[in-house]
C-alpha cells in the first residue's frame, strides 16, 4: 500500500454511519427511560392520593430552576456546533465550556436538593420513609431511582463534552470534522429532554 493510499485510509470517515449509531443508541436510552415512565405512570394511577402528598415535599422553585439552567445548556450545545461550523473555534470552545458549567450548576444544585432530604430523613430505607403509606414510598423509589439515573447521564454528558472541547483545541474537530461533537449535542439534548418530562411528572403533580 502506499503512502497516498495509507493516508486516504487514516482520513476515512462514516459520517452517515456515526449519526446512525448514535441514533440507535439514543432510542435505547429511549426504551429504558420510556419503561420508567411507564412504571411511574401506573403507581402514580394507583396511588394519585399518595403521590400528590409526596411531590409536596419536592421543592418546586428548584425544580423549576434546574429546567431553565438544562434548556440553556441545550442552547449553548447547539451554538458551539454552530461556531466550529463556522470555523469559530474560540467561540465553540466557550460555549463548550459553558454547556460543561451549566451542567455542573445542575448538579450542585440536585446534592443540595437531595442533601435536604437525607437531612429530613427521606431516603430509601429511611424509617422516617418506610412510616409513610406505601404510595408515597414508591414515589420516592422511583424519584431518586429516576432522577438519580439521569443525574449519571449529565455526569456522562459532561465528561464527553469535556473530551470534545480537548478535541476542538487539538483541531481533531474543526469546520470539516464535527460530527462526534454534533452526536454529543445530540446525548446532550436527550438528557434536557428526559429531565423536561421528569420535573412536571415529579414536581408538578396535582
Amino acid at each position: 500500500m502506499s503512502s497516498t493510499q495509507a493516508a486516504e485510509v487514516h482520513v476515512h470517515r462514516d459520517d452517515v454511519g456515526s449519526r446512525m449509531g448514535m441514533w440507535l443508541f439514543l432510542f435505547t436510552e429511549l426504551v429504558l427511560f420510556g419503561g420508567m415512565f411507564i412504571l411511574y405512570s401506573v403507581y402514580r394511577f394507583t396511588y394519585a392520593d399518595d403521590f400528590h402528598i409526596a411531590a409536596k415535599e419536592l421543592n418546586t422553585v428548584v425544580g423549576a430552576f434546574n429546567t431553565a439552567i438544562l434548556l440553556t445548556s441545550s442552547l449553548t450545545m447547539v451554538l458551539s456546533i454552530i461556531a466550529i461550523q463556522r470555523n469559530q473555534k474560540s467561540l465553540s470552545l466557550l460555549m463548550q465550556g459553558l454547556t460543561i458549567l451549566l451542567g455542573l450548576f445542575f448538579m450542585v444544585n440536585k446534592y443540595f436538593e437531595w442533601t435536604e432530604k437525607f437531612h429530613h430523613g427521606i431516603y430509601p430505607g429511611s424509617e422516617e420513609l418506610l412510616a409513610k403509606n406505601s404510595g408515597e414510598i414508591l414515589f420516592f423509589g422511583l424519584y431518586y431511582m429516576m432522577t438519580g439515573l439521569h443525574g449519571i447521564h449529565v455526569l456522562v454528558g459532561m465528561i464527553l463534552i469535556a473530551i470534545m472541547a480537548v478535541a476542538t483545541k487539538r483541531d481533531l474537530i474543526n469546520h470539516s470534522n464535527y460530527v462526534r461533537l454534533e452526536n454529543i449535542g445530540l446525548y446532550w439534548h436527550l438528557v434536557d429532554i428526559i429531565w423536561i418530562f421528569l420535573f412536571p411528572l415529579f414536581y408538578l403533580i396535582t
